[in-house]
């Protein structure tokens, strides 16, 4: 499996009561993206996971919950730190490939540290914008068995 940046999204479903169907599938994801080591996060992923998960999940978390899920991904995957170099290449991105800034930050840190894919829903599923390819893990077409 190669390495795979993991965002927000899939964070945020595996304590998404109200998804049934999308928090399963995050929870054979991000366990498969555990026992390959090939996961990887973002301080964004992080910051974005804490802000949501204790604001607008229902039932939300609490921010001790919260931090103690942080402090497990951070120990399941490595984390790439948001760097001067990122923010301006994530400028580029919108400037150049007309995306939404988060989502060009998200494309960046991908890019910048060599990581081929992003599991996201948030982008065109199968799109490849510079070399980084987005994936749809919740897409009706996604096979998991493909990423092993």
């Amino acid at each position: 499996m190669p390495p795979i940046l993991i965002d927000t999204n899939l964070l945020v479903y595996l304590y998404d009561q109200n998804q049934p169907g999308k928090q399963a599938q995050s929870h054979r994801v991000l366990e498969q993206l555990e026992l390959t080591h090939s996961g990887r996060l973002s301080v964004q992923a992080l910051a974005e996971f804490f802000s949501v998960a204790t604001r607008k999940l229902s039932p939300s978390l609490t921010a001790a919950e919260a931090l103690e899920q942080m402090n497990l991904f951070t120990r399941l995957w490595p984390v790439f730190e948001l760097t001067p170099m990122i923010v301006m290449e994530a400028g580029r991105g919108v400037r150049d490939h007309r995306i939404s800034y988060y989502d060009a930050q998200v494309w960046a840190i991908a890019r910048l540290n060599q990581v081929p894919v992003v599991f996201s829903e948030d982008f065109g599923d199968g799109s490849i914008l510079e070399g980084v390819r987005f994936v749809n893990p919740f897409s009706p077409e996604f096979l998991l068995e493909k990423w092993l």
